[in-house]
């Protein structure tokens, strides 16, 4: 296991990881798949040096990533961070999301973060108790305010601070 910055060149396997989990419903409010080209711009806005985004490399393929976003553009958030991690489903159940977490939470002071939120669908219990293993709570429910295939579902805000 190999963690580093990505590169525009790693956007086809992030996107291919991304897309994976559209149909499944549990993880992205997205309901369409998208491009490398559409995500792009979002790619670019997303890597800095005080909101990474990193890969992780197992035996040379792209297992998963997780990218460390402003939270809100207000100067009070600014140390307040929104994470998200996907892992490929061939490498799920192996630590990636865990390993990637981890690695988030040992660089935030670094990184000038004092707490971490991330935005989890309340019906994907796996990341929920994954996220609850490394320490963080459950910080607030929007009931829901998501629509997928017809079905409301809620969203729960974990947060943990660092």
């Amino acid at each position: 296991m190999r963690i580093r910055d990505a590169l525009e060149s790693d956007l086809p396997a992030i996107v291919d990881i991304y897309n994976a989990t559209v149909p499944t419903r549990m993880v992205t409010a997205e309901l369409e798949l998208t491009t490398v080209e559409a995500r792009m711009p979002w790619f670019r806005a997303h890597t800095s040096d005080r909101h990474p985004f990193w890969v992780m490399e197992i035996d040379g393929q792209i297992a998963g990533w997780l990218s460390v976003q402003s939270f809100l553009p207000r100067c009070a958030y600014r140390g307040t961070a929104e994470l998200s991690v996907y892992v490929d489903q061939r490498f799920r159940r192996r630590g990636v999301a865990r390993t990637l977490l981890e690695r988030a939470i040992a660089r935030a002071s670094s990184l000038e973060i004092n707490a971490m939120v991330g935005f989890v669908f309340a019906h994907n219990e796996p990341s929920l108790k994954l996220f609850e293993r490394l320490g963080f709570e459950r910080w607030g429910l929007l009931p829901r305010v998501a629509q997928l295939d017809g079905i409301g579902r809620d969203l729960t805000i974990v947060g943990r601070h660092v």
